[in-house]
């Protein structure tokens, strides 16, 4: 008797539970019930929004990756084209030059963390130009002549500034890369003015070195030149801001 009582009772509560929903409402979400009407009206505007938004975020994403959206050739492990040679050969002038202003630092009372940083610059710089080297040779294309030979052929500094002369001469219009001018300038300011514009000359070197690793990252086919130039881009971008916080400090 109790049972039937308790259930009795119940029944006004479930008709209500099963009372049609509002006309603004529509029928596919019979299920929910009369207190969420408000929630229940406003879901498909939410849903609108939220599929919005994420496909404004996947578009901004795709436009992000310039690497996979600009490239124009299919990479291939053993395979290169004139893109890969021009990024080597190129590169390999001004990675030179690189390392030559690194020379520079030698017997200049700089900071640590500039000094440190120029060393950085040298143990990364040279290696990647042996590689590049490398390649060139397996090409049987011709490895550039650089101002960093006649450096270590025992020259000065006036001999590779007659070498960035003849550069010129032939053309280089490479990114970031500096005049005979400016590398003597550089060489002879005086110690309280070196370390500015070093490190202002070489964030302008890094930033042309940057331009050209990119325009490898678009067009070149080798993969491993493709790679290296994904690594310049990284490493010289981090570098800048270090040489950007040096200045500010």
């Amino acid at each position: 008797m109790l049972i039937g009582s308790a259930t009795a009772a119940l029944r006004p509560h479930r008709a209500h539970v099963r009372l049609p929903l509002p006309p603004a409402i529509s029928t596919h979400q019979t299920w929910r019930t009369p207190d969420m009407s408000t929630t229940t009206r406003t879901m498909p505007r939410t849903l609108g929004a939220l599929s919005l938004g994420l496909a404004l975020a996947l578009g901004a994403t795709a436009c992000g990756e310039d690497t996979d959206t600009t490239r124009t050739v299919e990479t291939s492990p053993t395979e290169h084209n004139d893109a890969d040679v021009a990024f080597a050969t190129d590169m390999i002038q001004h990675h030179a030059q690189a390392l030559s202003m690194v020379d520079l630092t030698l017997e200049r009372p700089l900071d640590p963390d500039v000094q440190a940083l120029a060393e950085e610059i040298r143990a990364a710089q040279g290696p990647e130009i042996e590689t590049m080297a490398d390649w060139l040779t397996d090409w049987d294309e011709p490895v550039p002549e650089t101002m960093r030979d006649h450096a270590n052929a025992g020259h000065d500094m006036g001999d590779m500034s007659d070498t960035m002369d003849d550069m010129e001469d032939r053309g280089s219009d490479m990114p970031g890369m500096m005049g005979a001018e400016d590398m003597d300038d550089l060489e002879g300011s005086a110690d309280a003015d070196f370390q500015q514009r070093w490190l202002e000359m070489m964030i302008e070197h890094h930033e042309g070195a940057i331009e050209m690793a990119r325009s490898e990252q678009e067009g070149g086919r080798f993969e491993p030149a493709v790679d290296l130039a994904g690594q310049v881009v990284d490493s010289q971008t981090e570098e800048i801001a270090t040489m950007r916080e040096l200045l500010e400090g």
